[in-house]
């Protein structure tokens, strides 16, 4: 945590904005997206961001970043993420299938796929692959994006008064703690909704979705939703 607040204090919105713009790009980088909005958000409740300019650079950031992973899905790293995918949990029988669902849902659809943590990465990356039009995409992925934000905005501004007095290495303490409990919650909530996926595929597919997100609202939304959301029904390309 010391890490990313000096990093903050020193570059402020523009690098939370550079940050989220990777990240939604699909670089896998090492950092929940939901820590960087909380630590955005509890910035703006003590008055060192402006909550339109931060929520603004934000969304656009993710809005832009999930463009250019869908431009890429699309055309010239298909073929790569069908070999390398699976990685981190994006299989092609698991892309195939969220293709085919955001295929009939439209842009509310991919706004509900793409809100929803641990399927966010998959959503965007399959809508690349289906090779929807832009103008159903880019609506869709602005919807889920912006309720996904506005979530962590608000949770940010919730918890902002109750650590306002810990130092930094208090700070440190407790979002390493969520991290790892995040992760190991991820696995388990993998492996409830997949009992049959090898072991492999459950950690590769946990490390997608926490990378997302990993507080504990997300972790109940990822745990509540239906196993089918997460699991292929058939095989895909290999």
């Amino acid at each position: 945590m010391d890490g990313i607040e000096s990093f903050l204090n020193a570059y402020g919105l523009a690098a939370i904005f550079g940050l989220m713009l990777v990240k939604a790009v699909g670089v896998p980088i090492p950092i929940p997206a939901d820590v960087v909005m909380l630590a955005a958000s509890a910035r703006v409740a003590v008055g060192k961001l402006d909550v339109w300019q931060a929520f603004a650079a934000i969304l656009v950031a993710l809005v832009v970043g999930g463009v250019i992973q869908f431009l890429l899905a699309r055309g010239p790293g298909r073929g790569f993420l069908y070999r390398f995918g699976r990685t981190l949990g994006l299989t092609p029988a698991r892309l195939d299938a969220v293709a085919r669902t955001v295929e009939k849902g439209g842009p509310i659809g991919i706004g509900l796929a793409v809100l929803t943590p641990g399927i966010r990465a998959a959503a965007v990356a399959a809508c690349g692959l289906a090779a929807l039009p832009l103008r159903v995409f880019v609506p869709g992925l602005t919807l889920g994006s912006g309720l996904f934000l506005a979530l962590h905005f608000f949770l940010g501004a919730l918890i902002a008064p109750l650590v306002a007095g810990l130092s930094q290495s208090g700070l440190l303490v407790i979002v390493l703690a969520l991290a790892i409990a995040g992760m190991g919650a991820w696995v388990v909530i993998r492996r409830r909704q997949r009992p049959d996926a090898p072991a492999n595929e459950v950690i590769a597919e946990a490390l997608e979705a926490w990378h997302e997100a990993t507080c504990p609202v997300c972790l109940a939304l990822g745990a509540a939703l239906p196993t089918a959301s997460v699991q292929p029904a058939t095989a895909g390309r290999g």
